[in-house]
């Protein structure tokens, strides 16, 4: 039991660091001389454009922006909860509140991702925000790993419905 547990515990933790990751790292989109993540549009290391409303998509960008925290929180949450049922269950009974938050954490994520891979040609049209040609780039390791962290919680979330606590 105690080694189930300690692998609940390195998966969960795992499915946050992909989530922060994700939210946070500048490479959704990326092309030879520029990327471009859910916050700011780099040409280089050195300069950097912060999204605003200027942008035509902003709308989904903000969508994007919005649930890809919520994931994030949820799951940090989700894991607190998780660590308070550990101690505060019966025997026997299973961590629903943890699963169920886990499964938010998930939808959240899995709609975040939808959004980008649905919107991703009408935001990176070359228009006057822009200074480079966007559509020329393709999916960056941080849109990938969104993509992972929607398995990952969604694995961790079904867990979590599964387990009973034991002695």
């Amino acid at each position: 039991m105690l080694i189930l547990l300690a692998f609940i515990i390195v998966f969960h933790i795992t499915s946050a660091a992909l989530l922060f990751i994700s939210t946070i790292d500048n490479a959704w989109w990326v092309g030879k001389d520029f990327s471009t993540d859910v916050w700011k549009i780099c040409t280089n290391i050195t300069n950097c454009t912060v999204i605003n409303e200027n942008l035509a998509e902003y709308q989904s960008i903000q969508a994007v922006q919005a649930t890809m925290i919520l994931s994030t929180i949820f799951c940090c949450v989700a894991f607190l909860v998780f660590i308070l049922q550990l101690f505060r269950l019966k025997q026997g009974e299973r961590f629903v509140i943890t699963s169920i938050i886990q499964l938010l954490s998930c939808l959240c994520v899995m709609i975040a991702a939808s959004i980008y891979t649905d919107r991703h040609e009408d935001l990176h049209k070359a228009d006057e925000y822009l200074q480079f040609n966007a559509a020329s780039g393709e999916y960056g390791y941080s849109f990938i790993l969104a993509w992972i962290a929607f398995a990952f919680t969604l694995i961790s979330g079904v867990m979590y419905l599964i387990l009973r606590k034991r002695k």
